[in-house]
């Protein structure tokens, strides 16, 4: 179960890394939905998911602080964006860092070794390594999810799918999908 689960994990940290691939660094950093959602800012948010449930919550935190915990800024969204001072090479070596912490803490840690994780409110803090392993699947496949969408709206390359069909084919269904849409407009 464990080397499954770590299996998942790292295909979507492939794809988180992937999305950035031949994207200028404004293309990287700039939000595209009101929520401010953007690649660099989402392999940023995962540093510290990795490092926090699968390190830190099982006594293995990082050799250094990440700064924007440091500084308190992860509580206003400062895990989410990229500051102008921290490179997509930075950020992606402390991602890669943190993914590497965290198959250490796999290979050695068994799935039901006790956690807590700090910033869980009193009383509700303990968990399992395994329930934190799950966990951070899920929020990374969350944010592959996310980084698809943002970077097809950069410059339209899909999905996993996304080969499937060639251009004319993704408009028509495209087109098949806005008809059926319309189908419920109203005056």
């Amino acid at each position: 179960m464990k080397a499954e689960l770590q299996k998942y994990l790292q295909g979507t940290r492939a794809v988180m890394l992937a999305k950035l691939d031949g994207l200028s660094e404004y293309d990287r950093r700039r939000p595209l939905v009101p929520s401010g959602t953007n690649l660099l800012g989402l392999v940023k948010h995962l540093v510290g998911i990795e490092y926090v449930y699968l390190g830190t919550s099982v006594g293995r935190p990082p050799a250094k602080a990440l700064p924007w915990e440091e500084d308190g800024t992860v509580w206003e969204g400062g895990d989410m964006w990229a500051l102008p001072s921290e490179s997509t090479e930075y950020l992606t070596g402390l991602y890669r860092d943190a993914c590497a912490h965290s198959d250490r803490s796999i290979a050695e840690l068994d799935l039901d070794t006790p956690a807590e994780v700090p910033h869980w409110p009193e009383g509700g803090r303990g968990t399992t390594f395994g329930a934190l392993l799950v966990r951070v699947v899920d929020e990374t496949a969350h944010h592959a999810g996310h980084a698809d969408i943002v970077r097809e709206l950069i410059d339209g390359q899909g999905g996993s799918d996304a080969d499937h069909m060639d251009a004319a084919g993704w408009s028509e269904y495209y087109a098949k999908i806005q008809r059926a849409a319309e189908a419920f407009l109203t005056d």
